[in-house]
């Protein structure tokens, strides 16, 4: 009987995520795509050492099986050559083919220069940080941005929210740093932006639950 409940309680054990000493937990775990789902009928995923690689020829998103509402997340991506464009969901919302809500931009535009940017993808679009057209904010984002950004190389994201505040930083770098009270929860999730033959690559994402 005790062989029986020491068995039991290792595999137990074996199944839970770690969590490292400063509190974060890995969602990823570098062979497979455990805890994560693909909501569309299109899309490629591959684990290649490990890395998460996209692919495809329409625009998708792979997103995490569980929700988050106050949390910090971290995750690095490195955006393919050419015209490309990503970002992280968070607190998002998941239908059939089809991923919504808060988006922290990876902006493969070297000119625009928007990546760290607060984007609500599938519905109010750039409302808030910057705001699109608006001269004076779009001056503001890039003041704060800067050169943060680096267009071929691994770039470390890091979103924070807590209640309605959401804080977004590329590369140590803090981007945005806003309220809006849209979403409390949702999914955390990652972007491939449809170009034919791009593939996007995703490591080291994690998060830590705030209480």
């Amino acid at each position: 009987m005790k062989t029986r409940f020491f068995l039991a309680s290792l595999l137990c054990a074996l199944s839970l995520p770690v969590v490292a000493d400063d509190g974060f937990t890995p969602l990823f775990d570098g062979k497979t795509m455990n805890g994560w789902k693909n909501p569309y009928e299109w899309g490629q995923i591959e684990v290649v050492n490990g890395e998460i690689h996209l692919t495809g020829e329409k625009k998708f998103f792979v997103v995490t099986e569980k929700t988050y509402s106050d949390f910090v997340f971290e995750g690095d991506i490195l955006l393919p050559e050419g015209k490309a464009n990503s970002g992280f969901m968070f607190r998002a919302h998941v239908q059939p083919n089809k991923v919504f809500g808060y988006q922290a931009e990876v902006d493969g535009d070297d000119n625009r220069k928007w990546s760290g940017g607060l984007y609500d993808e599938g519905r109010r679009m750039w409302f808030i940080s910057p705001i699109k057209g608006d001269k004076a904010s779009e001056a503001a984002f890039r003041a704060r941005a800067g050169e943060a950004f680096k267009r071929n190389d691994w770039n470390t994201y890091r979103i924070t929210c807590q209640g309605k505040r959401l804080k977004i930083e590329v590369n140590g770098v803090v981007t945005t740093d806003v309220e809006d009270d849209m979403d409390a929860s949702g999914v955390i999730a990652i972007q491939h932006h449809g170009e034919k033959g791009a593939t996007y690559k995703f490591r080291n994402l994690r998060i830590k639950e705030l209480k």
